[in-house]
């Protein structure tokens, strides 16, 4: 029996070598229709910004539809301007508080659907989506019935039980009410996406841990502390860093309670931005305060990417 050549035996390593190849790139492959029209969509859009953002661009430019460089003179005027770093201070705050509210309420809810029966597990898991499908701007212009001056229930609730104070009580009259709010709302709508995926994962961790840590004396606390966290940590570290760039970007919810007011005071980056391009024709200003915004999103995304890979490097 005659020995095989050396071009008989390399060519299955040669296709099982492509074969591995293709594999590897297989999700490239998939993800990359997606991302080429991403790119053709918002890559235009943004280069553009950048160019306004590096242009003396106002009323007058855009009558006279004329181009005048001025280089990094938006970037200075954003930096050394001082509403700009008190705007910044408040947007950290005001993220910070919603972020923990969603990832504390929204734990909580996890965990009682983990304990519910089965109806009642139904009705607060359809209650969660309705909450978290509601569109912005509807559910914002009821949050603003809700708290009408005239007209709201909040009012009709106060003087129901007996508080003076509270006959067309104005509820917007400063930045903090309006930001509490918008944080009101924002918790509102967030909290579904945290409680259903906790759930989700949960489900996945085999009740047997459980009854063991119980029948060990351990308390409610301490198996959340000693297993739930550990086991769901990838969960919870990747999701408050979904929320903190969600809230960190809000508009919708911050402009329609109030648009930024009163006097500015509810001002966030992304408010901010919209009324010094939309309010007061700064475009220049504005694209820089964008640009500025959006360079803090991709700090806080390089963090949540880095989790991602690290993630999957464990799993693998």
């Amino acid at each position: 029996m005659s020995a095989k050549t050396p071009d008989v035996v390399a060519a299955p390593d040669r296709q099982r070598e492509r074969g591995r190849a293709l594999t590897r790139l297989l999700p490239y492959l998939l993800i990359a229709p997606a991302v080429i029209a991403l790119g053709l969509v918002l890559g235009g859009t943004l280069f553009r910004n950048v160019l306004i953002s590096l242009q003396e661009f106002g009323r007058r430019q855009l009558i006279s539809r004329t181009t005048e460089w001025a280089g990094l003179d938006n970037y200075v005027e954003v930096l050394t301007n001082d509403r700009f770093w008190s705007t910044l201070v408040r947007t950290f705050v005001f993220m910070a508080a919603n972020v923990v509210l969603i990832m504390v309420i929204g734990t909580l809810c996890g965990l009682l659907l983990l304990r519910l029966g089965k109806r009642m597990r139904l009705v607060l898991s359809i209650s969660l989506v309705l909450a978290w499908a509601m569109p912005i701007i509807p559910s914002t212009t009821v949050f603003r019935w809700i708290f009408d001056t005239q007209f709201g229930l909040v009012n009709w609730l106060m003087r129901t039980l007996g508080f003076s104070g509270y006959d067309q009580h104005n509820w917007f009259d400063s930045g903090l009410s309006t930001l509490t709010i918008a944080t009101l709302l924002i918790v509102w709508t967030s909290v579904p996406f945290v409680a259903l995926n906790l759930y989700a994962g949960l489900t996945t961790v085999s009740g047997e841990i459980y009854e063991a840590a119980r029948m060990d004396g351990a308390s409610a606390w301490r198996i959340f502390w000693s297993i739930v966290l550990p086991i769901m940590k990838p969960f919870f570290l990747i999701t408050t860093f979904l929320e903190i760039i969600w809230v960190f970007k809000a508009f919708a919810q911050i402009y329609a309670l109030n648009g930024g007011g009163p006097n500015r005071a509810s001002e966030t980056l992304p408010v901010m931005a919209y009324v010094a391009g939309m309010g007061q024709q700064q475009y220049g200003i504005a694209a820089a305060i964008s640009v500025v915004t959006l360079l803090i999103l991709v700090v806080a995304m390089s963090f949540y990417f880095r989790l991602i890979l690290k993630q999957e490097k464990e799993q693998s």
